[in-house]
């Protein structure tokens, strides 16, 4: 479309846009006068109500989506002179869309497929040499890619009058915020699925295709088995970013504008830019990303009205946006809304918003491409960041950044007062914020520090003989003095409980443990509230205690409190939560529901390939776990090979020094063991020794049980003196806490007993634990 008609059409929808409905028609009479095609382009842009602001391009399938979704079905087309009702093997039904570029069609197709297809139609006589290109370049852009995120093209032609034609995938889904708005999702769910759109608009970027229209109407929401789905659609505006073959030519003209302005970035809608690149689809998933936060658009007016096309183009170019918390809070009458809709209450959503994510938005919003994230993948990246709740990449910015931006948006201001007392007003402000966040972090880390110096303090040295002091004594100080050390940040001091019964659990003193994790629940509960991440953990860290004691029931009973807990307030694909789910399987398998822990593994670890990788540290763990339970039912050979495909990948990302590696490596020993495999068995079990020794110490809990395991293994093999040499080291240096319920689970040990120096020992250990 030529720079003057643009303005001409742009004009007149603006006019149109501000009268009633039955007065349009005899408006459009008086100014498009004979011009039938103008008329058509301004009805057309009318046609689609609230979304006027997509006064070029317009999208016809945004057309179909929401005509789709509110009437059930789409209306009826109406034929055109010369045009027929099929085309080759598709029969065309109905007419569900129409914009500056052609039409889309719901055809049926009888041939080699029987099937609902979209048909889109270059518009019926226009056939300039931009829009062909254009008509082209999108079905080549939909023919390259392959994501289960992008619509697919599945034919192209042309009929027999010469109109181009294109067959894709049909859509009959809801424009993404429109979806998000009607289901309630929260925000966690809303920012799950704007990764994936990340996923398939990167999938296009690597195959040298910018999209330049991504809005909310060419990103419909399927549901499939009860899960939303994406959909890219749209590219009539893509543009390839590789370069022109010979005899084509670039068909976005310098001085015209394509896209639609609330969703447009700055470098796009300036019409002598020319190079624009991927980083402007980045804006435009910012722009998608804050709707989906605040259910407004950033350059929306207070009362929710969009801003005039004219007006719109302004803010983009010379203003910056508020940020999403600002937007939400600054209107009593929509706050509400926006809040139900989100499943959340005004003050909740704004604290929400408040931070992280107001950072993440601004950074893809910035004007200057430069400091935006390059790619979609990066913005996909500091999401995950964010609900992983690992700092964010966006946060924060430098002083300086800052401080040139303020020049930038205040450039006459500055130029008036002058600009050293502005630049010294903005460094006062921010240098008072940060001396306040600087002396409460002081404030806190003088606390730490002088509890730490407290705990150090075992007894006078003078007093001791040699002048040394073990880690179990300073734990020992420590938990004496934690309630008074303490006092004054019980947040901090329901952590440092947790932490401190986290080294107990290490040392195996689990009745310890125990009273160090009730204690933090306690306070964390008490200061923070018992849904808070870290009380949660703290009960799932007590659980697990519970687990090791042999106290099975008791530590089901909690893991599924937590785990409900979980789901709630952090999200059923949390990291906390799938890690509660993996260890309320293994009590389950420990119980004797090997079923139901199998399931629970599978389902853990599915979300954690997807969410976390399939080389993550809990993704491998949840393998070892699953391994283990299918051993348990039996599964002998289906365990083993799910066993080594862990310890390859163990042993490819962490190497052999790792403790997730050694857990492998004993996991391997024990299903050889089970298979009766004793000498391959005994091979591995020598070798985790070693790595234990080497990693952990000879002396820890870990390396005891190893000795142990071999102890019995060589014993069943009648290589009696050094299997009682493995199990005398084992009870001397940590196994007694465990050597009950070990030895009564391995029914093997039974032929250790026809010796009675095995007996002898066994009695000496037990003895041990108990007193423990």
């Amino acid at each position: 479309m030529e720079p003057e008609r643009q303005s001409r059409v742009e004009q007149l929808v603006e006019e149109a846009l501000e009268l009633e409905e039955k007065q349009r028609g005899e408006f459009l009479e008086r100014h498009c006068g004979g011009d039938e095609s103008l008329r058509r382009e301004v009805e057309s842009l009318l046609a689609f109500g609230k979304d006027a602001d997509n006064f070029m391009e317009a999208s016809a399938l945004q057309v179909a989506a929401q005509a789709l979704v509110r009437e059930g079905h789409a209306p009826q087309g109406q034929e055109e002179s010369g045009q027929v009702r099929s085309i080759g093997p598709y029969q065309l039904l109905t007419k569900i869309g129409e914009g500056g570029m052609g039409q889309v069609w719901l055809a049926e197709q009888a041939a080699p497929l029987r099937r609902r297809v979209a048909l889109k139609l270059i518009r019926w006589g226009t056939y300039d040499d931009t829009l062909l290109h254009r008509f082209q370049a999108e079905r080549q852009s939909l023919a390259v890619m392959d994501h289960p995120w992008i619509a697919k093209v599945f034919d192209a032609g042309a009929t027999p009058e010469g109109q181009p034609y294109f067959v894709m995938e049909y859509v009959s889904g809801v424009p993404i915020t429109d979806y998000c708005d009607q289901k309630k999702l929260k925000i966690r769910d809303r920012l799950e699925l704007l990764i994936k759109v990340c996923e398939g608009v990167q999938h296009a970027h690597q195959k040298a295709i910018i999209h330049r229209d991504l809005k909310p109407a060419n990103i419909l929401i399927q549901e499939i088995d009860g899960k939303p789905v994406p959909r890219i659609i749209d590219f009539g505006l893509a543009k390839t970013t590789t370069p022109q073959m010979a005899g084509e030519s670039l068909y976005t003209h310098v001085g015209s504008l394509v896209g639609t302005p609330a969703y447009m970035s700055p470098e796009q809608c300036d019409p002598t830019a020319y190079d624009v690149d991927t980083r402007t689809d980045v804006y435009s998933l910012g722009v998608i990303l804050y709707a989906l936060l605040t259910g407004l658009l950033p350059f929306d007016a207070r009362d929710g009205k969009k801003q005039p096309v004219g007006e719109m183009l302004r803010l983009l170019r010379e203003e910056d946006p508020p940020r999403p918390s600002r937007k939400v809070g600054a209107d009593r009458n929509t706050s509400s809304a926006t809040a139900e809709a989100r499943g959340t209450e005004p003050k909740q959503l704004v604290s929400l918003l408040r931070g992280d994510l107001d950072w993440i938005t601004m950074r893809v919003l910035e004007k200057d491409r430069a400091q935006r994230y390059g790619t979609p993948s990066e913005l996909a990246a500091d999401i995950n960041r964010y609900l992983r709740s690992e700092p964010v990449v966006a946060r924060p910015a430098s002083v300086s950044y800052r401080l040139q931006k303020y020049v930038r948006r205040h450039r006459l201001a500055i130029a008036v007062a002058g600009v050293l007392g502005a630049l010294l007003l903005a460094f006062g402000v921010v240098q008072s914020i940060q001396l306040r966040k600087t002396t409460r972090e002081r404030d806190r880390a003088d606390r730490i520090a002088e509890f730490m110096t407290g705990i150090f303090k075992v007894s006078d040295p003078n007093e001791r003989v040699g002048n040394t002091v073990t880690a179990r004594e300073i734990l020992d100080k420590a938990a004496q003095d934690i309630d008074a050390g303490l006092a004054k940040d019980p947040e901090l001091q329901a952590r440092m409980m947790r932490l401190m019964g986290k080294a107990y659990r290490n040392l195996g003193i689990y009745t310890r443990a125990q009273l160090l994790f009730e204690r933090s629940i306690k306070v964390g509960s008490s200061a923070v509230g018992q849904e808070n991440r870290g009380t949660l953990s703290a009960m799932n860290d007590l659980s697990w205690v519970l687990f090791q004691q042999g106290h099975l029931a008791g530590a089901e009973s909690l893991q599924r409190k937590v785990l409900e807990a979980q789901r709630r307030v952090l999200g059923p694909q949390d990291p906390d939560t799938l890690g509660t789910m993996d260890q309320l399987a293994s009590t389950l398998d420990q119980e004797g529901s090997h079923a139901e822990a199998e399931r629970l593994d599978r389902e853990v670890l599915e979300k954690e390939k997807r969410v976390l990788g399939p080389e993550a540290f809990s993704t491998l763990a949840t393998m070892d776990n699953l391994s283990v339970c299918l051993a348990h039912e039996g599964k002998l050979d289906e365990a083993e090979k799910l066993e080594r495909e862990t310890l390859d990948i163990q042993l490819r990302v962490f190497g052999r020094e790792n403790l997730g590696t050694i857990y492998s490596i004993l996991n391997l020993a024990d299903i050889q063991r089970d298979q009766g495999r004793d000498e391959e068995a005994e091979m591995l079990f020598r070798q985790a020794l070693d790595l234990e020794g080497r990693i952990l110490g000879p002396n820890q809990p870990e390396t005891a049980e190893t000795r142990y395991d071999l102890a019995c293994l060589l014993a069943r093999r009648g290589q009696i003196e050094e299997a009682l040499s493995l199990l005398r080291q084992a009870v001397d240096h940590g196994l007694e806490p465990r050597i009950d319920s070990a030895m009564e689970k391995e029914a093997y040990f039974n032929s250790l007993h026809s010796d009675p120096r095995f007996a002898a020992l066994v009695a000496h250990a037990k003895e041990r634990a108990a007193a423990q």
